[in-house]
């Protein structure tokens, strides 16, 4: 009965996580990441609402033999699921994660988005959508920039959409293009949409003169229901008619906002952009942040991203920003270029942004409006640049 005894508390401290986690340091190294990121939600406010989830996920995932998430289900070489092994040693967060790997969940987070988005100031502006389409040269930049590093076209795809500085559509478009590059891509993203106020500002001063930025804009002119029943439909048509590959995310952000702006379905719109979007958004979150192992996350190539990414984010805001002097030029100086750092599509903290520093120049400045353009233009312009990467390159 003794070694009986013996013999299972021998077992229980072999498999126990404060032993084994020195087998791989790479999972404590994890763990102790996990709880910075944890401390950035909470301490500081950076993006909770995702970077927590993620972190947590993260904190999960390095868990010596929890078994929660097993990446091989997902990235083998079949580059299939591998749906025997999810039968047979499926953990809590594999099956949580088919959400994310089917394509499912982003999509449902655009809908929720789509129910909280007011598109009349792009209604009012559509000169708005060229700043919005001028803010995704960093995705096309950094593009070019990963492959030059050496990452497969596939790759560089999925590096270059953090310049959209939109979540859901980085983890869209990751899934299906570099999967293995899914945590370090989706940190690398939410971590640069949290510091828009600090990295934006710096740029936008750089290549805008005082006098610019001190342009008062005259008030939108107003839009009715009718244009912003129609606007949802015919942007669905038209863009996923260019692009097929984006139906899912325009598909579903357009239909969020015709059920905002129809007037018939308010249990609908209350529903997608509350309880839909917080259940989704923990799944994500916590599932996006399993991927993010020691094996898969400590490597040369997640600094690479984490530069490239960074890169790609401030083009994408030096592009917008670009085409707003151009526009401020061209219209006598009637268009306060700062509203085209909002072009990248950080809603609607981007377009606070350019309110803020234009503010600062002029007390009297009101830019958050007229930033809103942009800064949902920059939501489909991203959805865009995705369905267009994902037409071109290899999928996984």
């Amino acid at each position: 009965m003794l070694e009986i005894f013996t013999q299972a508390i021998v077992t229980l401290v072999e498999k126990s996580g404060f032993v084994t986690i020195f087998q791989d340091p790479r999972q404590l190294v994890m763990i102790l990441v996990s709880f910075v990121l944890m401390y950035l939600a909470i301490g500081r406010g950076f993006e909770p609402l995702l970077l927590l989830p993620i972190a947590f996920g993260m904190f999960l995932t390095n868990i010596p033999n929890a078994n929660l998430y097993h990446s091989a289900i997902f990235i083998n070489e079949t580059a299939h699921i591998d749906w025997e092994m999810l039968a047979n040693t499926g953990g809590l967060l594999d099956y949580l994660y088919l959400g994310v790997k089917l394509g499912i969940y982003p999509p449902l987070i655009f809908l929720g988005v789509g129910c909280m988005t007011d598109f009349g100031p792009l209604i009012a502006n559509p000169k708005s959508f060229l700043m919005g389409a001028a803010a995704q040269l960093g995705i096309f930049l950094a593009f070019i920039g990963a492959l030059i590093l050496g990452f497969t076209p596939s790759e560089a795809g999925s590096i270059g959409i953090i310049g959209g500085a939109d979540g859901p559509t980085a983890i869209f478009t990751t899934t299906q293009l570099a999967p293995h590059l899914l945590g370090s891509i989706a940190i690398a993203a939410y971590s640069y949409m949290a510091l828009v106020p600090i990295i934006q500002p710096p740029i936008m001063k750089l290549l805008t003169t005082k006098k610019a930025r001190a342009v008062r804009m005259e008030q939108l002119r107003p839009v009715s229901q009718t244009e912003k029943i129609v606007f949802p439909i015919m942007v669905t048509l038209v863009v996923s008619f260019l692009v097929p590959d984006t139906t899912p995310l325009i598909g579903m952000l357009m239909l969020g906002n015709l059920f905002k702006e129809s007037g018939v379905t308010e249990r609908l719109c209350k529903t997608a952009q509350n309880e839909l979007m917080n259940i989704v958004t923990i799944f994500l979150g916590v599932t996006v942040g399993a991927t993010a192992n020691g094996a898969n996350f400590l490597t040369p190539a997640t600094i690479k991203i984490v530069i490239m990414g960074l890169c790609a984010f401030a083009f994408g805001t030096a592009g917008g920003v670009l085409l707003g002097d151009l526009m401020y030029v061209v219209s006598g100086g009637k268009i306060n270029p700062l509203i085209g750092s909002a072009g990248v599509s950080a809603v609607p903290m981007a377009a606070r942004v350019s309110q803020k520093v234009g503010q600062k120049e002029n007390p009297t400045n009101f830019l958050l409006m007229h930033a809103m353009g942009p800064n949902v233009a920059g939501v489909i312009g991203s959805a865009v640049a995705a369905g267009v990467l994902l037409s071109i390159l290899p999928h996984a």
